[in-house]
């Protein structure tokens, strides 16, 4: 894609994080943006800072793990702009534990929102993507999705790996077809964002994490955004890059992404184990 002006943009998960910083980069290029949200409080004050940046925009609440959501959302952006040209499938949530001590509704909860809101997001828009000339898809993954293994993280990263199963085989498919639809999977490491919070939005019957170990982690991904996460304006610029280039792999921690193929691949030859990861390494 190289002209955005006037074009629709959808961003589930968009009412803070990379998320907003993707909307925000959107609008600032002229484009309709329609911010997905599950926090009704954060998404009407995104909705507003958007506003001052020019473009129309609309806030939609949704739950991308609700399949019917997720066509409500659909259904709203037809209706106000008549057309989507790019949809950022961004909603993410993490928690997690020792594996038995995961409990079954805390996997569930992490799939359904961060694979299944993937999944639903493409079901849903691919067939009003594919009508445009030019369209884009973007689904959030995370270097979690390269390099695994890390301590209490087992959902977050079985997830995120599905999602890159997911993105690398429709991209296949939709190029070999001739499809005018692109994908790329956004894969980053450390950023400045809510996500070590992302229990605020646990449901009610999901237990919070208390395990010791848990709880740990979630110390040093705390300590490791504020001390070396990017800004998510910066990965923001990266995705609208990739974008125009029709690039699929973007990679904001190219080093972490690719350290973790290098210890799979080790492992597949040598079979020699890597050792379990703390956060942050």
């Amino acid at each position: 894609m190289k002209n955005f002006k006037n074009k629709v943009a959808v961003v589930t998960g968009g009412a803070s994080g990379i998320g907003f910083a993707m909307a925000e980069r959107f609008s600032a290029e002229g484009m309709h943006v329609v911010v997905a949200d599950i926090e009704e409080a954060a998404l009407d004050a995104a909705v507003d800072r958007l506003h001052k940046v020019g473009s129309s925009i609309l806030g939609v609440q949704t739950d991308v793990s609700d399949a019917g959501s997720v066509r409500k959302l659909a259904d709203e952006t037809m209706e106000a702009f008549g057309r989507v040209d790019v949809l950022c499938n961004n909603a993410g949530v993490e928690t997690g534990g020792t594996f038995l001590g995961i409990p079954e509704r805390a996997w569930e909860w992490v799939m359904d929102v961060n694979f299944f809101g993937v999944l639903n997001g493409c079901r849903t828009f691919l067939p009003l993507l594919a009508q445009r000339d030019e369209a884009h898809i973007v689904n959030t993954a995370s270097v979690a999705a390269f390099a695994s293994g890390t301590a209490t993280m087992i959902p977050y990263c079985a997830s995120k790996m599905a999602i890159l199963g997911l993105s690398e085989s429709l991209e296949v498919e939709l190029r070999t077809a001739g499809s005018p639809v692109g994908v790329s999977v956004l894969a980053p490491g450390p950023v400045k964002t809510n996500m070590p919070q992302a229990e605020r939005n646990r449901p009610a019957d999901v237990p919070a994490a208390s395990e010791p170990a848990r709880l740990a982690t979630l110390e040093r991904l705390s300590q490791l955004t504020e001390e070396k996460g990017l800004e998510p304006s910066a990965v923001a610029d990266m995705v609208m890059s990739a974008i125009r280039a029709n690039d699929f792999f973007i990679l904001p921690h190219p080093e972490l992404a690719l350290a973790g193929v290098r210890k799979r691949l080790q492992w597949m030859e040598t079979g020699q184990p890597p050792a379990i990861r703390q956060a942050g390494t």
